[in-house]
């Protein structure tokens, strides 16, 4: 619940911020032209610029905050086997997949976890826990890192923004026509938009926002099918296979929001519309199914 929450928070946040700055700017007094009516055009302009804006700075800032929510240290000069390792292995799977080498981190977290983020696929953080590489094989470990690289060279932190901006910039639109219509016509104020917009508004878009957050949690779930094949062509099937299989054993601990769409685990039960992960059985099957396709041939 607790991710779910800051996802939605995050979200609303800046695009609060920027309607705010808009509205401080006068762009926002263009929709009450005349006092009366609805600037459609005008409002679809808006709702675009809060809708996209939000998501590409939430983008833009990604490593940043990675690392900061995180507490991921960047590994800069080697000092064990286990960082050489990781290194090494990270720099043989970009030259694989056709990538520029991602900043390498490790996390300081017991639980077994990993994420990849960042503005670009040459512009990325790929980082594991401690927990990861204290439990995992070398074998199941390389296939969690196959599976955030293949997020990486595959440009899903790009695509699931643009699918941010879309969702919120409908959310930013429906809630203004809905504060709109309860201003005009429920309380009869035609002298520009009074405080019951604003209010109904504000209530709207938090609404809004949790419903069109299980839109962008489904292509989340989609992208991870396809991370997870792509772990499994870098570092073998069965490594992926048993690798989640360790997942599936403990209960896993949520990541900050900005990185959950993008690490290897997540949370389910009733709250599964809400997950960015599809259950990890599913997972398992999807690939067994694949490695006897393959097989098979």
């Amino acid at each position: 619940m607790k991710r779910v929450f800051l996802f939605i928070l995050t979200n609303i946040a800046i695009m609060a911020v920027l309607s705010i700055t808009l509205r401080l700017l006068g762009v926002d007094s263009i929709l009450a032209e005349n006092g009366s009516d609805l600037n459609v055009q005008a409002l679809v302009i808006l709702s675009g610029v809060i809708g996209f804006g939000g998501s590409f700075i939430s983008l833009l800032m990604s490593k940043w905050m990675a690392k900061k929510m995180t507490g991921a240290v960047v590994i800069t000069n080697p000092s064990s086997n286990v960082e050489r390792w990781l290194i090494s292995t990270v720099e043989k799977q970009a030259e694989i997949v056709g990538i520029k080498m991602p900043e390498v981190a490790i996390f300081p977290s017991s639980a077994m976890n990993a994420f990849a983020t960042g503005a670009s696929k040459n512009n990325s953080l790929m980082a594991v826990s401690q927990g990861l590489l204290d439990n995992m094989t070398q074998g199941e470990v390389e296939a969690v890192v196959g599976h955030e690289m293949s997020h990486i060279a595959n440009g899903d932190m790009v695509t699931l923004a643009l699918i941010q901006g879309v969702v919120n910039t409908f959310v930013v639109f429906l809630s203004r026509v809905v504060g709109h219509v309860v201003d005009r016509v429920i309380l009869k104020n035609n002298q520009g938009h009074g405080i019951g917009y604003f209010a109904t508004v504000l209530i709207s878009q938090v609404v809004l926002s949790i419903l069109a957050s299980t839109i962008v949690m489904y292509f989340s779930r989609k992208r991870e099918f396809i991370a997870d094949t792509g772990g499994a062509d870098l570092a073998g099937h069965q490594n992926m296979i048993n690798a989640l299989k360790r997942l599936g054993q403990v209960e896993p601990e949520a990541l900050p929001e900005q990185m959950a769409a993008f690490g290897i685990n997540d949370k389910g039960g009733i709250m599964a519309l809400f997950s960015s992960h599809p259950p990890i059985e599913d997972r398992i099957e999807a690939l067994e199914k694949r490695a006897m396709g393959r097989s098979g041939k």
